[in-house]
């Protein structure tokens, strides 16, 4: 995975525990983030989907189409969230729109 792919994944697991970094407005949303190990299994995600779309390189399209499979269940949300049906999976997709691509 090129080293720019692998600091967007990164920057992706990293924006689930301190979204204020990149100026996403998530402030009292998240409860907990993702773990540095999702960073792994994010890129080996991105690697399976890949390879399954007949690829042997990883694009950050690769990362955002699998990412709220990945992340659904690491990213907690907060009594907040839920009072306003904000589901992880909705913090996740803010994440991604909200964050530069490489």
């Amino acid at each position: 995975i090129d080293d720019r792919v692998k600091d967007y994944i990164v920057d992706v697991v990293w924006a689930t525990r301190e979204p204020a970094t990149y100026k996403l407005k998530l402030d009292g949303l998240i409860r907990y983030g993702a773990s540095p190990r999702a960073t792994i299994f994010l890129a080996l995600a991105a690697r399976a989907h890949a390879f399954l779309n007949g690829r042997g390189y990883v694009t950050p399209q690769d990362i955002k189409s699998i990412g709220a499979d990945v992340l659904r269940h690491r990213v907690i949300v907060s009594y907040e969230a839920e009072a306003e049906s904000i589901t992880s999976e909705k913090i996740v997709e803010q994440i991604f729109a909200g964050l530069p691509v490489p």
